[in-house]
């Protein structure tokens, strides 16, 4: 009896978002430390709780979003911060949906949002696309693939300078333009010149889409 009382409490129906993921060309890196590096401050920073989020098999990872409206930020995030590495790409897959089974870290745990993020990643290294999204909604699934899609065109050609200020202009969202070029010695009209380059704006109102569609599915 004690067994299924506590069977039934790990079992939970929630609504969560995960993001699996790899490095693309991780392998050209003569120091691995430096991506690695990277790559577990920027989980860390989108969950400081480590149970969320996990590093495996080398150059893969997964985490744990548990507020679904900001998957696409945090997916965004971690591509700032590996492009950040000049030569790195990220390949990354949201999945959307209930969570079956809470584990003791987030590989062990288990559900729809695990199940549609892992699959997806596997059909992105088929197809050669760096971010897709997979929910219980095919409709929805199809029309932010197609922005993703058009966004990539952007954000897969981010020098290092421009993700840098991806990556910072996320950290620091409430910053004048003087202030963040402060934190990394250059002006504020270089500031705004690289945003632009970054196409940052449009990018920021794809997010504010993503969140409207996204409440949709609670």
């Amino acid at each position: 009896m004690l067994i299924i009382q506590i069977c039934d409490i790990m079992l939970v129906k929630e609504t969560t978002s995960v993001i699996t993921g790899d490095i693309i060309k991780s392998r050209t890196q003569l120091n691995p430390e430096i991506w690695i590096k990277a790559l577990k401050s920027a989980l860390s920073y989108l969950s400081p709780d480590r149970t969320y989020w996990e590093i495996y098999r080398g150059d893969s990872f997964q985490i744990e979003i548990q507020d679904i409206h900001t998957s696409f930020l945090a997916a965004l995030y971690i591509k700032a911060c590996i492009k950040t590495i000049h030569g790195l790409d990220v390949r990354q897959a949201i999945g959307i949906g209930t969570k079956a089974y809470d584990g003791e870290n987030v590989t062990e745990s288990n559900g729809e949002a695990f199940i549609y993020s892992g699959e997806t990643l596997e059909t992105l290294k088929k197809e050669k696309q760096n971010l897709r999204i997979k929910t219980k909604d095919d409709k929805l699934n199809e029309a932010l693939n197609l922005y993703f899609k058009l966004a990539l065109i952007s954000m897969d050609s981010w020098t290092v300078n421009l993700a840098e200020m991806v990556k910072l202009s996320i950290e620091k969202p409430n910053e004048r333009q003087s202030e963040l070029g402060k934190l990394i010695g250059i002006n504020q009209n270089a500031v705004s010149t690289r945003q632009k380059r970054a196409h940052l704006d449009e990018i920021m109102e794809l997010d504010l889409m993503y969140r409207e569609k996204i409440d949709t599915l609670i």
